[in-house]
């Protein structure tokens, strides 16, 4: 038994975050959460009987047949199965978590934080939307996991007493994986929409919770340096391996610099359709151009020295049967406008987010994206 801890102790401390190469994107759905779950059928099952095709999955338990099936069963047995100490065998004793209140280190502290939300929510489940993924047991397991939570808080919490009401919340946890254990992980939480959910005012809560934040919040500035840096490559995929033809790549790196960046809105009519499908933070939810246009204008309004850069992309698919990929960012401004976060405060803010698109033909038919809009919201708080 020392032995094994002794070496688990080695592997944990010495996993690394490669960043991925265009070699370690999936061309195809064969594992995948559709062929997994049969999503959107008459047979689709949470938990399947088949499990699926076999990878190589160097290091990991033999139970799991792939990384959709690694992914999927461990926050099962975690969340509804209620076995929360099997965090300390599916995440490092040295993870790196990053999420809203900074970062978190070591798996005692997951551990913790989860039978927390329990005793909150009781009969919590987390539900996969989706999993993309890349990469492979040598690269390391890149998962970009889009999960809905669904549960009655009928417990006491960090945000409060017992409110017996329902919360139905989109979560994107983007997690690095080798040898059965995730030890890189950006997490955002929808933590506004629980909160509207629950009834709470989301001024008086980013007051409250940014004069009780735990420690390491706010973020310093090594911390955010290492939120953006890490999984990132030195130079952008489709620099660095060109290709010829549509470069999803370039195509996504693009799209943000020209929306975020030069807000040129031209772009939307280029890359996006029309009926375009979007599920945002804080209950925002639309079709069509003209509202995806106004969120992006509303930001730019409080934030106009808003820049924003791209860290990591990866993605799943093809021309012809279309891609899913998930692009990691981070963005740096001043509150000088006045908008949905109230009045200027001349705040310097931190805005880090996760976006998951679906492209058919060219073009973004579908984007779920979140950011840290509850931790934006205590930045501008502080400040005050």
């Amino acid at each position: 038994k020392r032995h094994i801890m002794k070496k688990n102790y080695i592997l944990d401390n010495n996993l690394e975050s490669n960043p991925l190469s265009r070699e370690h994107m999936p061309t195809d759905y064969t594992i995948s959460l559709s062929e997994y779950t049969g999503k959107g059928t008459q047979n689709e099952k949470r938990i399947p009987d088949d499990f699926g095709i076999k990878q190589s999955l160097e290091g990991f338990d033999d139970i799991y047949q792939n990384i959709v099936d690694y992914i999927v069963r461990i926050t099962y047995r975690i969340w509804e199965d209620r076995d929360v100490e099997y965090i300390l065998d599916t995440y490092s004793s040295f993870s790196k978590v990053f999420d809203d209140y900074g970062l978190q280190h070591g798996n005692q502290k997951i551990v913790d934080d989860t039978h927390h939300t329990t005793g909150a929510f009781s009969n919590i489940k987390l539900i996969a939307d989706e999993i993309i993924w890349a990469g492979n047991d040598e690269v390391g397991f890149h998962t970009s996991h889009r999960t809905i939570i669904r549960g009655t808080n009928d417990g006491p919490s960090k945000y409060g007493p017992a409110t017996n009401k329902d919360i139905d919340i989109l979560v994107i946890a983007n997690c690095v994986a080798l040898e059965n254990r995730i030890f890189l992980e950006h997490v955002c939480y929808n933590t506004s929409s629980m909160l509207l959910q629950l009834g709470m005012n989301l001024d008086d809560m980013a007051k409250k919770l940014a004069a009780t934040a735990p420690l390491g919040w706010p973020r310093d500035q090594k911390t955010w340096n290492d939120l953006k840096n890490a999984a990132r490559p030195e130079i952008p995929i489709f620099e660095n391996l060109p290709i010829t033809g549509f470069d999803i790549d370039r195509f996504l790196r693009v799209t943000f610099e020209n929306l975020w960046n030069k807000r040129d809105y031209d772009e939307l009519d280029l890359n996006f359709v029309e009926n375009l499908q979007f599920e945002g933070p804080t209950n925002r939810k639309f079709n069509g151009l003209k509202d995806y246009q106004d969120f992006l204008k509303s930001l730019a309004t409080c934030f106009p020295d808003l820049e924003l850069q791209v860290d990591e992309i990866y993605w799943m698919g093809d021309e012809i049967d279309g891609f899913l990929s998930s692009t990691r960012w981070s963005a740096s401004g001043t509150h000088k406008g006045s908008g949905v976060y109230g009045p200027p405060t001349g705040s310097q803010v931190q805005i880090w987010g996760i976006t998951q698109n679906e492209i058919q033909k060219g073009r973004i038919t579908k984007e779920w994206m979140l950011f840290n809009e509850m931790d934006l919201m205590m930045q501008i708080a502080a400040s005050n």
